[in-house]
């Protein structure tokens, strides 16, 4: 085949097996990833037939990562990302230091050196941001208080990851020195020098990022969209993203993934982050494919064969190990089970930093290729597995609570955010309106309420946001508002409405029947973006409907007679 056509023939076979394959997926009804995964597997230098550029095809991939990551961080405050700090960091961190350890034991018991052993264990410790995003968008999970912290917690995983990668080169004198191979291991002052060099950069960046990056980037997308050209915006939000990302990488040593995170991030400060969610989404969609395209070609099927009993040893750890201990967190930090399953799903796989840092471990000689293999081959079965999981979070959530004793007193334990106080003002609990969310809706009804004086308590999954509120003297209940114990701490027998300020009309459903259960003459309003949910909670008789672009119309209309009406004698008179 011709050299100058090596790029053609990669993406069009990528896209086109893909397709296929995907619809074949779909039509087992499996996750159409799945397909594109043996799609890649088909392409690759293991299997006979076509080879495309393995190359090439990682490079496209990265792309994919980029746009995926650009378009997370427009709908991921800053804000969002400080509000689960307080469990993203340490549970980050602590995961990362369990998977590690179980990898790094295992690899031993094989009889690896202790430099192998980390590196593998490192490799086994942290998820897919691709797959993670996929499967949360899929479920509508993104925006909500569960999907902030699962992508909280990984956005520090990958900021660990970066530090990783940095640090191993410098490293790899002490890891062979202690695998017993004869090497000149570094210095402790130049290792230090080297942790504070990568410290200084990412902290640069960061700050170019808020301080800069935070003022101009949404001046150059609205000094594009005054062109007013269609073709001239979508190439000016690829540009920034794919720019921003190159440009972190090149200058800070930061992951391109997490170089248009925070380029993301930053557009959202303008007015058109809406629209350039939009312009970019086809093309994260596509190159998301070639990500997962490139994933299969790196896998080796004759590992399934020739290590069966490591491979599965491997798995059990992506799978159970890291979920177990995931679950086992967020439950130490008081959130509810609905979470904490969701979070063990979400990092239950691994991926794009996994496969950078097992070539890295294979080029520093620090790691057997054998274990690249076992890595490919975990995250290739994790990540095709990962949408399974998702799906039983909730029956497995009922079932538990069904069957366990302790699950059911997890979800009522002694919490001090779980309960209303005793000081709280006896006014507040009678004729008082329940606010399930406090988002960006939540936040402004909440504004309303207090501006006249009326009665509410706000009920919110997010721990930290709750004592925010209590500490300024805001009444507040953590937990989800599904479970009947919730609600009752809220009072809601006693309230005059139940106001659900989030788009969620799944639980919706159950919050309804448990408040009127409760609260037969309560008033309910609720909200949603979709058409066709609105029609169908009204034929349901829900409650009060609200539909977020009919109440935009609304008040533009409004804005738009008022206006006129007072123009109106002006023009009479003329």
């Amino acid at each position: 085949m011709p050299h100058d056509v090596t790029l053609i023939a990669t993406i069009a076979t990528a896209f086109g097996l893909a397709m296929v394959f995907g619809l074949l997926a779909a039509r087992l009804k499996l996750p159409p990833l799945v397909g594109y995964l043996l799609a890649g597997i088909v392409v690759s230098p293991a299997t006979p037939g076509f080879v495309a550029d393995v190359g090439l095809a990682g490079q496209l991939a990265e792309i994919g990562v980029m746009l995926l990551m650009f378009g997370v961080g427009l709908h991921f405050s800053l804000a969002d990302l400080m509000s689960v700090k307080k469990i993203a960091v340490p549970g980050a961190v602590v995961q990362i230091a369990v998977a590690t350890a179980l990898g790094g034991g295992v690899a031993m018991l094989w009889g690896w050196d202790l430099g192998a052993a980390i590196v593998f264990g490192l490799c086994l410790s942290v998820a897919s941001t691709v797959v993670l995003l996929r499967a949360l968008e899929a479920k509508g999970l993104l925006k909500s208080v569960n999907g902030q912290i699962a992508v909280g917690w990984l956005v520090v995983e990958d900021l660990v990851m970066v530090l990783v990668l940095v640090l191993l080169p410098a490293l790899a004198g002490v890891l062979k020195a202690h695998g017993g191979e004869a090497a000149v291991a570094p210095q402790a002052g130049e290792i230090w020098t080297t942790v504070g060099i990568t410290l200084a950069k990412v902290t640069a960046f960061v700050v170019l990022m808020l301080v800069v990056g935070r003022r101009l980037l949404p001046k150059l997308l609205w000094w594009v969209a005054r062109t007013g050209s269609q073709e001239l915006f979508t190439l000016g939000v690829v540009a920034i993203a794919v720019g921003v990302a190159f440009g972190a990488a090149m200058l800070f040593d930061v992951s391109f993934a997490l170089g248009a995170f925070f380029a993301g991030m930053m557009m959202r400060e303008s007015e058109f982050s809406h629209r350039a969610a939009d312009e970019s989404l086809p093309l994260r969609d596509a190159f998301a494919v070639l990500f997962f395209v490139s994933v299969g070609m790196l896998f080796e099927p004759a590992v399934v064969f020739q290590q069966p009993v490591k491979l599965l040893a491997v798995v059990a750890i992506v799978l159970i190990g890291k979920t177990v201990a995931a679950v086992a967190l967020v439950l130490l930090f008081r959130y509810p089970l609905n979470t904490a399953l969701t979070v063990g799903a979400s990092l239950a796989q691994i991926g794009e930093f996994s496969f950078i840092l097992a070539g890295l471990g294979v080029a520093l000689e620090l790691m057997p290729r054998e274990g690249q293999s076992l890595v490919l081959a975990a995250a290739l079965i994790s990540i095709a597995a990962n949408a399974a999981l998702f799906s039983a979070v909730e029956p497995l959530r009922r079932w538990v609570l069904a069957r366990s004793a302790f699950a059911r007193q997890l979800e009522m334990r002694d919490d001090p955010l779980a309960e209303l106080p005793t000081s709280t003002d006896r006014k507040l609990l009678s004729g008082q309106v329940v606010l399930v969310g406090y988002g960006r809706v939540g936040r402004r009804i909440a504004a309303a309420l207090r501006e006249h004086q009326l009665p509410f308590v706000v009920v919110e999954q997010n721990r930290e946001t709750v004592d925010a509120l209590r500490r300024e003297g805001i009444a507040a209940v953590s937990g989800d508002a599904m479970t009947p114990e919730v609600l009752v701490q809220g009072h809601i027998a006693e309230a005059a409405m139940l106001v659900v300020a989030i788009p969620d009309a799944v639980d919706v459903r159950k919050m309804v029947e448990i408040a009127r259960t409760l609260n037969p003459g309560i008033a309910v309003v609720l909200r949603t973006h979709n058409e066709e949910e609105a029609d169908l909670l009204r034929k349901e008789s829900l409650g009060t409907v609200f539909l977020g672009e009919h109440e935009l119309a609304r008040g533009m209309t409004s804005h738009i007679l008022d206006r006129l009406q007072e123009t109106a004698p002006a023009r009479g008179a003329a």
